[in-house]
Order: C-alpha cells, then sequence, then structure tokens
C-alpha cells in the first residue's frame, strides 16, 4: 500500500491526525523490519543454461559465498533453453521478493530482443540489476590442420577462398555469433556460420576438423589451446588479456584497430524487487568479489570479477547494446 494510500485509508476513518500519523509510521517501522529480515529462506539462483558452461561455472563459484554472507543457502537452478530465455522469464516472472535473483548475461540480457523484437520480455526494461560479476574475452580458435598461423595469414586465407571457411558459435544470437560476423566485416571476409548448441559441441567438432574456425569463450577452449588440439588466433578484445597470456589481440590487428567485444555477467532480479533487498544483495555480492580466492578462481575461468555497482552495470549495457545493436543490423542477424 503506498504512502497516499495509506493517508487516505485513515483519514476517511476519521482518526485523529496523531493517531494517523502513529498507525503510517507503525506500518512503515514494519516493512523495515521486513527488509532487515531478508532473507529468511534459501534463495534460487537461476542460471539459464545448462550445467558446465561458462555461466553455471561463474554461478558455482559465487553461490557458497554469497549464501554466507546473506546468511542463507544460494541455490543453483539450472533452467536452460532457447538460447538463455527460459530462465531469464521464470526470474523475470518471479515474485520480487529477493529470492529469485538470475546469474544474466549478453545473450538473454540484451542480444535476445535486437534479434526477436517480439520477444515477450525486454531484459533491460523488466530486470533490476544488482551487480556487475565481471568481464572477459572470447578467443578465435581453428582446427590443428588450418594452413594459417596467425591472424594475418587466416585472413588471407579467407580473402583468398572466399566462403570456403567456416565458423562455430555457441548459438544463433550469441555474443560468440556477433563477434564472428563483426570480424567478417571489419576484415571484409566471408566465412560460413555454424550454430551449435554450446561452446561444448563446437569445440568437439572443431578439434574433429568438421569445422574451421570458431568463436569461444575462454573459459570453454582454454583446456584444448594449452593441450595444442587446437589453434588459438587471438582474443576478441582491443588488447591483450592478462587471462590469456601469449594470445594476441584481433583490436591490434591492422585493419581491426578497436576490435572489442567479450563475454559478461551480472547479477539480475525482477524489476520491481525493493531498493533495500537489491542493496542488500549487491553488498554481499561485492564482498564476494573482492575475495581473493573468489578472483583466482574467475581468473582461472577466463572472467575478470569486477564487484562494479548496480549503476555502472547499467552504464555498461547501455555501451554494449550498441554494440550489439550495430552488428546486428548490419550483419541482418535475426532469431530463425
Amino acid at each position: 500500500m503506498s504512502i497516499p494510500t495509506l493517508k487516505n485509508f485513515f483519514a476517511k476513518r476519521l482518526l485523529p491526525r496523531t493517531s494517523r500519523v502513529a498507525a503510517i509510521c507503525g506500518l512503515l517501522l514494519g516493512a523495515g523490519g521486513a527488509f532487515a529480515a531478508y532473507p529468511d529462506k534459501p534463495i534460487t539462483l537461476v542460471v539459464p543454461f545448462a550445467p558446465g558452461g561458462s555461466s553455471d561455472i561463474v554461478a558455482r563459484n559465487l553461490a557458497p559465498m554469497l549464501g554466507e554472507r546473506l546468511g542463507q543457502s544460494v541455490i543453483i537452478d539450472n533452467v536452460s533453453g532457447a538460447g538463455g530465455l527460459l530462465g531469464t522469464q521464470r526470474t523475470i516472472r518471479a515474485a520480487p521478493d529477493g529470492y529469485t535473483i538470475l546469474l544474466g548475461s549478453g545473450s538473454e540480457i540484451l542480444i535476445n530482443k535486437l534479434i526477436n523484437p517480439a520477444l515477450a520480455y525486454d531484459g533491460i526494461k523488466d530486470l533490476a540489476p544488482a551487480v556487475f560479476v565481471g568481464t572477459g574475452p572470447m578467443v578465435l580458435v581453428g582446427k590443428p590442420g588450418l594452413p594459417a598461423n596467425n591472424v594475418t595469414e587466416l585472413l588471407a586465407l579467407a580473402h583468398a577462398k572466399p566462403g570456403v571457411l567456416s565458423y562455430a558459435s555457441a548459438g544463433n544470437g550469441t555474443p560468440m555469433h556477433v563477434a564472428g560476423e563483426l570480424l567478417k566485416m571489419r576484415a571484409n571476409i566471408f566465412m560460413t556460420h555454424i550454430p551449435y548448441r554450446g561452446a561444448a559441441p563446437a569445440l568437439v567438432d572443431l578439434i574433429g576438423g568438421q569445422i574451421d574456425l570458431g568463436v569461444s569463450t575462454l573459459s570453454a577452449a582454454q583446456p584444448y589451446i594449452k593441450s595444442g588440439k587446437i589453434k588459438a588466433y587471438a582474443v576478441t578484445s582491443a588488447k591483450p588479456s592478462e587471462l590469456a597470456p601469449g594470445i594476441p589481440a584481433l583490436g591490434m590487428v591492422r585493419g581491426l584497430e578497436g576490435f572489442d567485444l567479450g563475454v559478461w555477467f551480472g547479477l539480475f532480479m525482477p524489476a520491481k524487487t525493493p531498493p533495500e533487498i537489491l542493496q542488500k544483495v549487491q553488498a554481499a555480492a561485492q564482498q564476494v568479489l573482492a575475495d581473493p580466492a573468489i578472483r583466482k578462481k574467475l581468473a582461472e575461468q577466463g572472467i575478470s570479477a569486477s564487484g562494479a555497482s548496480a549503476d555502472e552495470l547499467r552504464k555498461f549495457m547501455a555501451t554494449e547494446v550498441e554494440k550489439y545493436r550495430a552488428v546486428v543490423k548490419a550483419a541482418k542477424i535475426t532469431g530463425q
């Protein structure tokens, strides 16, 4: 009940002014007490992708310590399907009481709406950011027998054989797909996009030589890069990443200056979640993300921990969505 409604409620009952003030204050103090008691039961952390992927790995690193800071268990619920859509919709439709949190990323929060305007939700309007978890580069990788040893040679090969080379992504409309299309446009090359249902099956086919190239999360590709099963050409950032020492950056290749697209993660709650609860979750998550052990674990997964505020995450998304929008429009990426 809003403050104006409360005033009307008591005025209609002709209570004395002092009684009305005391009653309103009592209700407000009761609401404050409810926020102070949060959480008083386990919290669900929705991961909108299957177990084993980057989102799942990040969530499982965060959940135990986040639960410790909040004083309640944080239970992971993998609600996979439709490129993150199902888990995101579940969070949006949940009660805005702080007991459902989404580990969100670029695909389901921003890109899905760009490639499918008829989508039933808007990740910016229908979700409230709680904290910026972190960012990481993607990586351009190739099959072992590909006759190109660096990005310059690879682009020359693509120019010489337009349409012959194929590249895999973790799915249509994912950041990996967007990065691949941006590379095609910036380098003026043509490659055939092969969407997969996640990074893992794409990398299996890359190792087997069924496809030529792939754009992958660093965390998924790193073991195969280190074992020599695939070639690492470049990370998809403007500068080399400390998370991938020895791998050059696409943004430093001649003709690709400034190329910068990565993966990112944040914690989100339903849009009408009270600010007091959002602030409580933000404070707890920031403590977790400042922990050296957690930062090390995330770095091993190719993620640089952030811990920036909800406001900073909003600003970041406003910039990121315009990057996505430009590529989606130019490359005519659709949800089909």
